[in-house]
């Protein structure tokens, strides 16, 4: 009898059923493991900080067992431990140590900020006009970049700007990237990507806050900027072009509402080319 030759038969002259019939058994268990865990997340979730001792009591299942959750969830970075107070006087050995949910941890049962938010900010429009949800636009995104302005502005060169700006960006949760763009010749640029948005969801509802953060970027930038895409609007990244042109142009409108001869175009009363015909960097 052949060995892992064409038979198809498994290690130790396992009949070819058997061999077959491992991976449904490994993702059945899969399977019942995240179920597990996902008890373990959930009684954390509603009871607080625990012991795994009492964790495992609750759920009727071993400590190592639950352990094992634990330690999973720790490494995911979904969990984490903290000292639990004594009582009594001290004794020896280590404190018990009490599990209890990260940030993480809370994010896999779901969260309504994305609806509390347009909420909001529809009250708002609805009863203070469209002029105070501008203002709110305009006061969240110079919080969002105000404390990096110094950083941004360090340089004269818009490009250098864009690049100290995605930094800023990044430690503010948006993974901002830039990439050069154009020719010597004809002038080179930059594009500044935003992999991430957190208010994705509210932005395609009031779009607002992305031409408050077009102009805020500008004004950053000292140069004329245009937006190429959007998170919000369904595209992969929000791709804003950044020009090596002179400063004190104002910003761009956001894309698609460009109009013949709008005041924003740049002095040669052209928008700029983009090589890679806009496609996020």
């Amino acid at each position: 009898m052949k060995k892992n030759g064409t038979t198809g038969e498994g290690r130790g002259d396992q009949p070819r059923a058997a061999a077959v019939g491992v991976p449904v058994q490994v993702s059945a268990v899969n399977v019942a493991e995240g179920r597990t865990r996902h008890e373990v997340a959930r009684l954390l979730l509603e009871q607080g900080p625990m012991t795994a001792v009492v964790v495992a009591e609750q759920l009727g299942i071993s400590p190592t067992a639950i352990r094992r959750h634990l330690d999973a969830l720790q490494a995911d970075g979904e969990a984490e431990t903290r000292d639990a107070p004594r009582k009594g006087p001290r004794g020896r050995g280590r404190p018990a140590k009490l599990f209890l949910l990260t940030e993480a941890g809370r994010a896999r049962f779901g969260h309504a900020y994305d609806d509390l938010a347009s909420s909001a900010i529809r009250f708002l429009a609805e009863h203070a006009g469209p002029d105070a949800v501008r203002a709110f636009a305009e006061r969240r995104v110079e919080g969002l970049v105000g404390p990096h302005r110094q950083a941004i502005t360090g340089s004269a060169d818009p490009v250098e700007r864009a690049e100290a700006l995605a930094t800023a960006l990044s430690r503010e949760g948006y993974a901002a990237s830039t990439r050069e763009v154009g020719t010597v010749g004809a002038g080179v640029g930059a594009q500044l990507c935003q992999h991430h948005c957190p208010v994705a969801h509210v932005a395609a509802e009031f779009p607002q806050l992305c031409e408050a953060e077009t102009e805020a970027f500008a004004k950053l930038l000292g140069t004329h900027v245009q937006r190429l895409a959007t998170i919000a609007r369904g595209d992969n990244a929000c791709t804003t072009h950044v020009p090596a042109g002179p400063a004190g142009i104002p910003a761009h409108p956001e894309p698609d509402r460009t109009t013949p001869g709008d005041a924003a175009a740049p002095p040669d009363g052209h928008a700029p080319r983009i090589p890679n015909g806009g496609k996020p960097a």
